[in-house]
């Protein structure tokens, strides 16, 4: 393999891993397995040190610090409550401060053109964080074109996923979701950049 061919491979392998460990991280209340694998991260040293390794050092270092009872209460806090969290991490919330609106509509019909079916395990609208990370970390992964990357990450993503991430990193029950929060909004800004080098 050409050596600018297994750049390019090993570009899409860590992209679709992070999207895969932020889906992970945002889904539910991370287990001991999810946190052992998070201390084990660790920036590229072939790399200058930028915001994202910074934010990745964060996380990293984190992870042993917390179990899961507290993880349960802390999730729980942020993104379920009694009625309602304090963070609301759907994306028809984020573009019109109500669930179930035409964003997740919208949402749906492109999962459709591109291929993808709801399971009938899941309980969760399209349109939680969670989900959309899964979605486009299948996408790298099943190398959709670049064009179809762009469209999903500017309509689905761009939007409201910074604002999410600033949100969670200031919210009050936030404690280990806080260097979640650094990491995902320093990934979604390189993405941002890479995205659109490539258009």
């Amino acid at each position: 393999m050409p050596a600018a061919d297994a750049i390019i491979e090993n570009e899409q392998r860590y992209r679709a891993s992070a999207y895969a460990l932020l889906a992970a991280l945002l889904r539910a209340a991370p287990d001991q397995a999810l946190l052992e694998h998070v201390s084990k991260l660790s920036p590229s040293a072939e790399v200058e040190p930028d915001a994202l390794a910074e934010a990745m050092a964060q996380l990293a270092a984190a992870a042993p610090t917390f179990d899961e009872d507290q993880l349960e209460d802390e999730y729980n806090n942020l993104f379920i409550g009694i009625g309602k969290g304090e963070i609301v991490p759907y994306l028809s919330w984020y573009l019109t401060g109500f669930l179930m609106e035409q964003p997740l509509s919208d949402l749906r019909d492109d999962l459709a053109a591109l291929g993808f079916e709801r399971s009938e395990n899941t309980h969760e609208p399209e349109d939680h964080i969670s989900a959309i990370f899964e979605v486009f970390s299948v996408m790298i992964s099943d190398a959709s074109s670049f064009t179809d990357q762009q469209r999903f990450f500017e309509k689905h993503m761009k939007p409201w996923l910074q604002r999410f991430f600033t949100d969670l990193e200031k919210a009050r029950s936030a404690d280990f979701f806080k260097p979640v929060a650094r990491f995902g909004a320093a990934f979604i800004e390189l993405e941002q950049d890479y995205l659109s080098m490539r258009s």
